[in-house]
């Protein structure tokens, strides 16, 4: 029995352990819990209320009243940093559930009935990938107005579809695969087969690329902040944050800095935290 235990350990312990052996997987992923655990807890930990206006202090530098200093309408940059990290996770929360679903069902639609169905949604994807995304994400906003939801809808019709080509790929080659022709001798077939079978196989090298995508999700995000495109004043965002500090960045350097930053980590935690689930969810790599 203790030969069973130690070769069977719970599969959750087995993932922990080797996401905790991933120096990458292990760094990416205390940089983002630390960054989801303040905008969590962004009301408790932030010294202000980050919308507060001290028209006496505006443009101060960092001192022990305001840590990184205030910005050009005396708010503590501390605190707008803080709540700043909320709209953004959201962002990113709702492009994520968005983007995959659709472009992973678009691709194994795609892939299992081939034909005209494969023609047809393919050649949708085609045109929609054939330009920049940002510049059609920004156009999208541009049309449906400022905010949250909009953004997140913009950025989500424009970046899914690559999961939908390589889903396509994936459930193309299964297929013909020996697999499927068993399950389809005991009478799985259609969706059953479509949803049950193949989505779980095609699934781990879509997460991957998710969390691969999440830094640059981050960084067009923020750029919809800085143009002003994403949520609307006074609410505490990075890249509007960076905006308003590139108006005295010559003099106050640091207001434009400190949220620049937090994109800045931010986006290199996803990145290595993606790095390590590739190489634990990629068996090349086992």
């Amino acid at each position: 029995m203790s030969l069973v235990a130690d070769h069977n350990p719970a599969p959750h312990g087995l993932l922990l352990r080797r996401l905790l052996r991933s120096p990458s997987a292990a760094i990416g992923g205390a940089i983002v819990l630390f960054v989801l655990l303040l905008a969590l807890f962004a009301p408790l930990i932030a010294p202000y209320d980050p919308n507060l206006q001290e028209t006496a202090d505006r443009l101060a530098a960092p001192t022990a009243i305001h840590w990184l200093g205030t910005d050009a309408f005396g708010r503590d940059i501390l605190s707008r940093l803080i709540f700043g990290a909320r709209p953004t996770l959201l962002l990113v929360l709702f492009v994520v559930l968005l983007m995959a679903p659709i472009g992973i069902s678009i691709g194994l639609l795609a892939g299992y009935f081939g034909g005209i169905a494969e023609r047809g949604l393919m050649r949708v994807t085609d045109i929609v990938m054939s330009f920049p995304r940002l510049l059609l994400a920004f156009a999208f906003v541009s049309i449906m107005g400022p905010g949250l939801i909009n953004g997140a809808l913009a950025l989500a019709l424009t970046s899914w579809p690559a999961y939908a080509r390589q889903a396509r790929v994936e459930t193309a080659a299964l297929r013909q695969s020996d697999y499927l022709a068993a399950a389809e001798m005991v009478g799985i077939k259609g969706f059953r087969l479509l949803w049950g079978h193949i989505l779980p196989l095609v699934l781990p090298s879509a997460v991957i690329r998710l969390a691969l995508d999440l830094s640059g999700i981050i960084l067009a995000a923020a750029g919809l902040g800085f143009l002003g495109l994403g949520v609307r004043p006074p609410t505490a965002e990075w890249g509007s944050m960076v905006a308003e500090g590139t108006q005295v960045i010559f003099d106050q350097w640091w207001i434009a800095a400190t949220p620049g930053l937090a994109i800045l980590v931010t986006s290199f935690g996803f990145n290595l935290l993606a790095d390590g689930l590739r190489d634990l969810m990629d068996p090349r790599h086992d």
